[in-house]
This record gives structure tokens, C-alpha cells and sequence, in this order.
């Protein structure tokens, strides 16, 4: 009987490690499945990008908004803003009206389409790709516009938000 006892606690206390060893291993493994996608992640966040000419360094989100608006026209050194945006259905556009914006890509597209059928305004310049971005806002003074984390390299500056 006192074999019997022994025996039940072991396999009780055996189980019982086990399983506690299954569970570190479970969070080992979870902990690194995170890692690993934050760094894929990282590069999936979208940034606000100027021409390398433009001197503001931040600006806040009011003054964001107001610029991809099409309501603020110079930056404060006077040289005219130039924004380019991707095709309403993009999913980086989606994300910076939503994430960086605060607004819907509709309110935006509402918004262009009223300044240009009333006259008042243009509508941003539309580019076909994250490349034809780069592209453009590198090479244009006093250009805005969006990339990928992972698209951006010297030839633009990233513009911090407060």
C-alpha cells in the first residue's frame, strides 16, 4: 500500500513538472514567434516623409491633417507644399488616414473632390507606387507624402508627429 502511495505521488508530481515544463516551453516559444513578427512588423509601419530640402523636422497632427487636406499651402520657410498620395484603395493610404490622420481615406477623397469641383483647390498628386513615391518626394522641393517603413532611404526625410 505504502509502494502504491508513493508511486501515485510520483506520477502526480511527474505530471504536474511536466506540465509545468510544457508551459515554460509554450512561453519560450510564444516570446519568439513575437520577436520575430515585431521585426516584421517594424517594417510594415507606415512614416510621413518630406524632401530632404524641408526644414521642419515635427509638426502636429492639426498641421498634418491641415497639409494632407490641401488647407496648408506653405511650409513655414515659405517653399510651397507639394503632396502626393497613392490610389484611395491602396493599403498604405488607407492606414495613414486612418493611423496618422485621424480620418477616413473618404473624408480625405470628399474633401479633394470639393476643393476641385468648387475651384477653390487641387487635389494632391496621385503616384502609381511606393517607388513612384520615393521617387517624386525625393526629387521634388517641399514634397509630403507616405512609405512603408521599410521603403525609406536617405534621399528623404522622415517627419515626426507630436
Amino acid at each position: 500500500m505504502l509502494k502504491l502511495l508513493q508511486f501515485i505521488l510520483h506520477i502526480r508530481l511527474f505530471s504536474y513538472f511536466t506540465f509545468k515544463r510544457r508551459a515554460l516551453v509554450g512561453c519560450f516559444l510564444l516570446t519568439l514567434f513575437l520577436c520575430i513578427n515585431s521585426n516584421a512588423w517594424s517594417n510594415e509601419q507606415p512614416e510621413i516623409v518630406v524632401n530632404s530640402g524641408v526644414t521642419e523636422n515635427n509638426v502636429s497632427g492639426n498641421v498634418l491633417r491641415s497639409i494632407f487636406s490641401m488647407r496648408l499651402k506653405t511650409w513655414t520657410d515659405g517653399t510651397k507644399i507639394r503632396v502626393f498620395v497613392l490610389a484611395d484603395d491602396d493599403q498604405l493610404h488607407q492606414v495613414v488616414a486612418k493611423e496618422k490622420l485621424n480620418v477616413f481615406p473618404y473624408q480625405l477623397r470628399s474633401t479633394w473632390d470639393r476643393l476641385v469641383f468648387s475651384g477653390t483647390g487641387q487635389a494632391p498628386i496621385k503616384v502609381n507606387s511606393n517607388e513612384e513615391m520615393l521617387a517624386k518626394i525625393a526629387s521634388t522641393p517641399g514634397a509630403i507624402g507616405y512609405l512603408w517603413r521599410a521603403n525609406i532611404n536617405e534621399s528623404v526625410n522622415v517627419l515626426q508627429i507630436k
